[in-house]
Protein backbone atom coordinates (compact mmCIF):
# COMPACT_ATOMS: atom_id res chain seq x y z
CA UNK A 1 0.00 0.00 0.00
CA UNK A 2 1.00 3.50 -0.72
CA UNK A 3 0.98 5.79 2.22
CA UNK A 4 0.74 9.76 1.68
CA UNK A 5 0.62 12.48 4.05
CA UNK A 6 -3.53 12.64 3.86
CA UNK A 7 -3.50 9.13 5.46
CA UNK A 8 -1.52 11.34 8.97
CA UNK A 9 -3.31 14.35 9.51
CA UNK A 10 -2.10 16.94 11.67
CA UNK A 11 -2.81 16.56 15.51
CA UNK A 12 -2.03 17.84 18.86
CA UNK A 13 -2.27 14.89 20.57
CA UNK A 14 0.99 14.28 21.37
CA UNK A 15 4.95 14.94 20.45
CA UNK A 16 4.80 11.22 20.28
CA UNK A 17 2.31 11.51 17.57
CA UNK A 18 4.81 13.46 15.12
CA UNK A 19 6.88 11.53 12.33
CA UNK A 20 10.79 11.16 12.80
CA UNK A 21 12.83 13.96 11.67
CA UNK A 22 14.40 13.43 8.30
CA UNK A 23 17.84 14.09 9.86
CA UNK A 24 17.28 11.22 12.82
CA UNK A 25 16.35 8.72 9.63
CA UNK A 26 19.29 9.54 7.99
CA UNK A 27 21.44 9.24 11.20
CA UNK A 28 20.12 5.39 11.47
CA UNK A 29 21.08 4.84 7.57
CA UNK A 30 24.43 6.56 7.85
CA UNK A 31 25.53 3.41 9.92
CA UNK A 32 23.27 0.91 8.64
CA UNK A 33 26.35 -0.96 6.72
CA UNK A 34 28.80 -3.98 7.78
CA UNK A 35 29.39 -5.36 11.21
CA UNK A 36 29.08 -3.91 14.83
CA UNK A 37 29.41 -5.04 17.84
CA UNK A 38 26.45 -5.62 20.20
CA UNK A 39 24.64 -4.72 23.01
CA UNK A 40 26.79 -0.88 23.07
CA UNK A 41 30.20 -2.05 22.33
CA UNK A 42 30.23 -0.31 19.38
CA UNK A 43 31.92 3.04 18.48
CA UNK A 44 28.75 5.13 17.63
CA UNK A 45 27.77 3.94 21.04
CA UNK A 46 31.15 5.30 22.39
CA UNK A 47 31.15 8.55 20.59
CA UNK A 48 27.35 9.54 21.50
CA UNK A 49 28.24 8.70 25.19
CA UNK A 50 30.79 11.32 24.35
CA UNK A 51 28.49 13.45 23.68
CA UNK A 52 26.24 12.95 26.80
CA UNK A 53 29.69 13.59 28.81
CA UNK A 54 29.69 17.40 27.30
CA UNK A 55 26.02 18.31 27.87
CA UNK A 56 25.37 16.61 31.65
CA UNK A 57 29.28 16.60 32.88
CA UNK A 58 30.62 13.36 34.48
CA UNK A 59 28.01 10.78 34.17
CA UNK A 60 27.17 7.31 33.70
CA UNK A 61 24.76 6.41 30.40
CA UNK A 62 22.93 4.01 29.68
CA UNK A 63 20.37 3.56 26.50
CA UNK A 64 16.70 1.38 26.47
CA UNK A 65 13.84 1.28 24.43
CA UNK A 66 11.10 3.48 26.18
CA UNK A 67 10.60 5.91 28.49
CA UNK A 68 8.21 3.78 31.17
CA UNK A 69 11.46 1.73 31.16
CA UNK A 70 14.07 4.42 31.95
CA UNK A 71 11.91 5.75 34.65
CA UNK A 72 11.67 2.35 36.22
CA UNK A 73 15.20 1.14 35.42
CA UNK A 74 16.75 4.51 36.83
CA UNK A 75 13.93 4.75 40.26
CA UNK A 76 15.17 0.63 40.68
CA UNK A 77 19.09 1.57 40.48
CA UNK A 78 18.47 3.89 43.23
CA UNK A 79 15.90 2.09 46.10
CA UNK A 80 15.53 -0.62 47.56
CA UNK A 81 12.08 -2.79 47.49
CA UNK A 82 10.85 -1.66 50.89
CA UNK A 83 11.15 2.18 49.89
CA UNK A 84 9.02 4.37 48.38
CA UNK A 85 8.92 7.46 45.76
CA UNK A 86 7.18 11.03 46.10
CA UNK A 87 6.06 12.20 43.23
CA UNK A 88 3.32 15.00 42.00
CA UNK A 89 -0.37 13.04 41.70
CA UNK A 90 0.00 13.83 37.80
CA UNK A 91 3.49 11.77 37.76
CA UNK A 92 3.67 9.54 34.83
CA UNK A 93 4.73 6.90 36.92
CA UNK A 94 1.90 7.25 38.76
CA UNK A 95 -1.02 7.20 36.06
CA UNK A 96 0.45 6.26 32.97
CA UNK A 97 2.33 3.81 33.32
CA UNK A 98 0.35 1.08 34.07
CA UNK A 99 1.85 0.21 37.98
CA UNK A 100 4.98 -0.43 36.54
CA UNK A 101 7.44 0.94 39.20
CA UNK A 102 5.15 -1.01 41.78
CA UNK A 103 4.80 -4.11 39.89
CA UNK A 104 8.73 -4.26 38.34
CA UNK A 105 10.34 -2.64 41.63
CA UNK A 106 8.05 -3.78 44.41
CA UNK A 107 8.38 0.01 45.75
CA UNK A 108 5.61 2.67 46.85
CA UNK A 109 4.61 5.74 44.91
CA UNK A 110 3.31 8.27 47.71
CA UNK A 111 1.86 10.97 45.27
CA UNK A 112 1.19 14.29 46.32
CA UNK A 113 -1.48 16.66 44.62
CA UNK A 114 -0.05 19.44 43.25
CA UNK A 115 -2.28 21.84 40.99
CA UNK A 116 0.85 22.41 38.62
CA UNK A 117 2.28 19.12 38.89
CA UNK A 118 5.75 20.88 40.59
CA UNK A 119 6.44 19.36 43.94
CA UNK A 120 7.85 22.18 46.66
CA UNK A 121 9.59 20.50 49.99
CA UNK A 122 6.38 22.27 51.86
CA UNK A 123 4.37 19.03 49.93
CA UNK A 124 7.11 16.98 50.29
CA UNK A 125 8.28 17.48 54.56
CA UNK A 126 4.89 15.75 56.12
CA UNK A 127 5.16 12.72 54.21
CA UNK A 128 8.94 12.08 55.66
CA UNK A 129 6.67 9.90 59.07
CA UNK A 130 7.45 6.99 60.41
CA UNK A 131 11.31 6.42 59.10
CA UNK A 132 12.54 3.86 60.83
CA UNK A 133 9.55 2.32 61.54
CA UNK A 134 9.43 -1.44 59.92
CA UNK A 135 5.88 -1.30 59.26
CA UNK A 136 6.01 1.44 56.83
CA UNK A 137 7.10 1.82 53.69
CA UNK A 138 10.10 4.27 53.86
CA UNK A 139 10.17 7.31 51.80
CA UNK A 140 13.26 7.18 49.98
CA UNK A 141 13.34 9.25 46.64
CA UNK A 142 11.52 12.05 45.42
CA UNK A 143 10.92 11.86 41.42
CA UNK A 144 9.82 15.29 39.57
CA UNK A 145 9.06 15.51 36.02
CA UNK A 146 10.99 18.71 33.35
CA UNK A 147 8.64 19.75 32.27
CA UNK A 148 5.68 18.52 33.93
CA UNK A 149 3.07 16.85 32.73
CA UNK A 150 1.03 19.92 33.52
CA UNK A 151 3.71 21.38 30.75
CA UNK A 152 4.80 23.03 33.56
CA UNK A 153 8.16 24.73 34.13
CA UNK A 154 11.04 24.03 37.01
CA UNK A 155 13.29 27.01 37.61
CA UNK A 156 16.87 26.75 38.39
CA UNK A 157 16.69 28.23 41.86
CA UNK A 158 13.41 25.59 42.18
CA UNK A 159 15.72 22.71 41.50
CA UNK A 160 18.26 23.94 43.76
CA UNK A 161 15.87 24.15 46.71
CA UNK A 162 14.91 20.63 46.00
CA UNK A 163 18.20 19.18 45.73
CA UNK A 164 19.04 21.00 49.08
CA UNK A 165 15.85 20.11 50.68
CA UNK A 166 16.87 16.44 49.22
CA UNK A 167 20.49 16.77 50.76
CA UNK A 168 18.73 17.38 54.22
CA UNK A 169 17.16 14.34 54.24
CA UNK A 170 19.00 11.69 52.81
CA UNK A 171 16.20 11.36 49.45
CA UNK A 172 17.37 10.59 46.34
CA UNK A 173 16.14 13.29 43.51
CA UNK A 174 15.07 11.58 39.82
CA UNK A 175 13.84 13.39 36.80
CA UNK A 176 11.79 12.61 34.37
CA UNK A 177 13.03 14.40 31.23
CA UNK A 178 11.17 12.69 28.71
CA UNK A 179 10.72 16.03 27.08
CA UNK A 180 13.43 17.80 29.37
CA UNK A 181 15.08 19.36 25.74
CA UNK A 182 12.17 21.68 25.96
CA UNK A 183 13.30 22.95 30.06
CA UNK A 184 16.57 23.22 28.66
CA UNK A 185 15.87 25.23 25.80
CA UNK A 186 14.55 27.93 28.11
CA UNK A 187 17.28 27.25 31.05
CA UNK A 188 20.49 27.08 29.49
CA UNK A 189 21.34 23.90 28.53
CA UNK A 190 20.59 19.98 29.60
CA UNK A 191 22.58 20.28 32.89
CA UNK A 192 20.56 23.46 34.49
CA UNK A 193 17.56 21.72 32.94
CA UNK A 194 17.77 18.89 35.88
CA UNK A 195 20.46 20.65 37.77
CA UNK A 196 20.96 18.38 41.17
CA UNK A 197 19.44 15.22 39.82
CA UNK A 198 21.02 12.11 40.67
CA UNK A 199 19.44 10.77 38.20
CA UNK A 200 17.90 11.07 34.56
CA UNK A 201 15.12 9.82 32.56
CA UNK A 202 16.12 11.35 29.11
CA UNK A 203 13.70 11.43 26.10
CA UNK A 204 14.06 10.86 22.77
CA UNK A 205 11.17 9.67 21.33
CA UNK A 206 8.87 12.66 21.75
CA UNK A 207 11.54 14.86 20.63
CA UNK A 208 11.82 13.84 17.05
CA UNK A 209 13.86 10.21 17.44
CA UNK A 210 12.08 6.90 15.93
CA UNK A 211 12.72 5.45 19.52
CA UNK A 212 14.95 5.17 22.59
CA UNK A 213 15.32 6.69 26.35
CA UNK A 214 18.71 6.83 27.75
CA UNK A 215 19.51 6.91 31.94
CA UNK A 216 21.73 9.09 33.23
CA UNK A 217 23.29 8.72 36.50
CA UNK A 218 25.25 12.14 37.49
CA UNK A 219 25.98 12.13 41.04
CA UNK A 220 29.36 10.29 42.10
CA UNK A 221 26.83 8.50 44.52
CA UNK A 222 24.46 7.65 41.70
CA UNK A 223 26.69 6.12 39.62
CA UNK A 224 28.47 3.94 42.34
CA UNK A 225 24.94 2.71 42.56
CA UNK A 226 24.91 1.82 38.92
CA UNK A 227 27.52 -0.34 38.25
CA UNK A 228 25.23 -2.83 38.14
CA UNK A 229 23.21 -1.14 35.97
CA UNK A 230 24.20 -3.54 33.41
CA UNK A 231 22.69 -6.64 35.01
CA UNK A 232 19.31 -4.61 35.81
CA UNK A 233 18.69 -3.84 32.32
CA UNK A 234 19.23 -7.24 30.77
CA UNK A 235 17.07 -8.73 33.76
CA UNK A 236 13.92 -6.35 32.73
CA UNK A 237 14.44 -7.20 29.05
CA UNK A 238 15.85 -3.67 27.90
CA UNK A 239 19.25 -4.10 26.59
CA UNK A 240 19.19 -3.30 22.90
CA UNK A 241 21.33 -5.47 20.60
CA UNK A 242 22.29 -3.44 17.74
CA UNK A 243 22.68 -0.24 19.97
CA UNK A 244 24.47 1.14 17.47
CA UNK A 245 21.37 2.36 15.96
CA UNK A 246 19.22 3.61 18.64
CA UNK A 247 23.26 5.44 19.34
CA UNK A 248 23.25 6.74 16.43
CA UNK A 249 19.85 8.49 16.88
CA UNK A 250 21.22 10.36 19.91
CA UNK A 251 24.57 11.42 18.00
CA UNK A 252 22.74 13.23 15.99
CA UNK A 253 20.16 14.72 18.58
CA UNK A 254 22.93 15.73 20.56
CA UNK A 255 25.69 16.81 18.25
CA UNK A 256 25.65 20.88 17.44
CA UNK A 257 22.59 20.79 19.73
CA UNK A 258 20.38 19.73 16.96
CA UNK A 259 17.96 19.16 20.16
CA UNK A 260 17.90 22.98 20.58
CA UNK A 261 16.88 23.77 17.21
CA UNK A 262 13.87 21.20 17.35
CA UNK A 263 12.41 22.37 21.10
CA UNK A 264 12.88 25.64 20.12
CA UNK A 265 10.88 25.40 17.10
CA UNK A 266 8.15 23.55 19.60
CA UNK A 267 7.81 25.88 22.01
CA UNK A 268 7.91 28.64 19.26
CA UNK A 269 4.69 26.83 18.09
CA UNK A 270 2.89 26.25 21.43
CA UNK A 271 3.52 30.38 22.18
CA UNK A 272 1.60 30.80 18.74
CA UNK A 273 -1.45 28.55 19.79
CA UNK A 274 -1.60 30.16 23.21
CA UNK A 275 -1.28 33.64 21.79
CA UNK A 276 -3.79 32.89 19.24
CA UNK A 277 -6.35 31.68 21.24
CA UNK A 278 -6.20 33.97 24.12
CA UNK A 279 -7.02 36.71 21.12
CA UNK A 280 -9.73 34.05 20.03
CA UNK A 281 -10.81 34.06 24.05
CA UNK A 282 -10.97 38.00 23.94
CA UNK A 283 -13.13 38.14 20.99
CA UNK A 284 -15.80 36.09 23.20
CA UNK A 285 -14.73 32.41 22.54
CA UNK A 286 -15.33 30.03 25.72
CA UNK A 287 -11.94 29.27 26.42
CA UNK A 288 -10.27 29.19 29.93
CA UNK A 289 -6.87 28.79 30.59
CA UNK A 290 -5.97 25.53 33.38
CA UNK A 291 -2.08 25.89 33.19
CA UNK A 292 0.20 28.73 32.09
CA UNK A 293 2.24 27.62 28.78
CA UNK A 294 5.85 27.17 29.49
CA UNK A 295 7.04 24.16 27.32
CA UNK A 296 5.35 22.49 24.19
CA UNK A 297 1.19 22.06 25.57
CA UNK A 298 -1.27 24.50 25.92
CA UNK A 299 -4.06 23.69 28.34
CA UNK A 300 -7.52 24.62 28.36
CA UNK A 301 -10.95 24.23 28.71
CA UNK A 302 -13.47 24.94 25.59
CA UNK A 303 -17.24 25.35 25.18
CA UNK A 304 -19.10 21.96 24.37
CA UNK A 305 -19.58 23.46 20.69
CA UNK A 306 -15.97 25.23 20.24
CA UNK A 307 -14.26 21.66 21.55
CA UNK A 308 -15.91 19.95 18.71
CA UNK A 309 -15.21 22.75 16.28
CA UNK A 310 -11.10 22.31 17.28
CA UNK A 311 -11.45 18.86 17.49
CA UNK A 312 -12.81 19.08 13.50
CA UNK A 313 -9.72 20.83 12.49
CA UNK A 314 -7.04 18.78 14.82
CA UNK A 315 -7.69 15.83 17.59
CA UNK A 316 -6.27 16.52 21.02
CA UNK A 317 -7.02 14.78 24.37
CA UNK A 318 -9.24 15.74 26.93
CA UNK A 319 -7.16 15.25 29.88
CA UNK A 320 -9.79 15.52 32.44
CA UNK A 321 -12.83 13.97 32.03
CA UNK A 322 -14.59 15.50 34.82
CA UNK A 323 -13.51 19.13 34.17
CA UNK A 324 -13.13 18.52 30.16
CA UNK A 325 -9.78 20.53 30.39
CA UNK A 326 -8.13 19.75 26.97
CA UNK A 327 -4.78 19.49 26.02
CA UNK A 328 -3.12 20.58 22.73
CA UNK A 329 0.45 19.62 22.66
CA UNK A 330 3.04 20.78 19.60
CA UNK A 331 6.23 18.95 18.38
CA UNK A 332 9.35 19.45 16.28
CA UNK A 333 6.88 19.47 13.25
CA UNK A 334 3.94 21.14 13.56
CA UNK A 335 3.93 23.87 10.90
CA UNK A 336 3.12 27.78 11.37
CA UNK A 337 -0.24 26.76 8.59
CA UNK A 338 -1.65 24.34 11.07
CA UNK A 339 -1.70 26.36 14.07
CA UNK A 340 -2.95 29.12 11.90
CA UNK A 341 -6.04 26.94 11.24
CA UNK A 342 -6.66 26.08 14.37
CA UNK A 343 -6.90 29.58 15.96
CA UNK A 344 -9.00 30.97 12.79
CA UNK A 345 -11.31 28.20 13.77
CA UNK A 346 -11.66 29.42 17.50
CA UNK A 347 -11.76 32.96 16.37
CA UNK A 348 -14.92 32.12 14.28
CA UNK A 349 -16.76 30.88 17.08
CA UNK A 350 -15.82 34.15 19.20
CA UNK A 351 -16.88 36.66 16.45
CA UNK A 352 -21.03 37.63 16.89
CA UNK A 353 -23.37 35.65 14.49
Amino acid sequence: MQWTETDFPFGLGSDNHSAVHPRILQAISDVNFGFAPSYGTDLVTREADKLFQTEFGLSSVFFCFNGTAANVLAIGTLIERHEAVICSQHAHIAVDECAAPESLLGCKLITVASPDAKLTPEMIQPLLIRRGDQHFAQPRLVSITQPTELGTLYSSSELATLRAFCDRHGLWLHVDGARLVHAAAQLGGLKQACLGADAVSFGGTKNGLLFGEAVLFLSSRARERAKNFPYFRKQLMQLPSKTRFLSAQFQCFLENRFWQELSQHSLKMAKKLRDGLEEAAKLGAPIQFTQETQSNAVFAIFGEQLEKALKDEAFFYIWDEHTREARLMTSWSTKDSDIERVILRAKQAGRPA
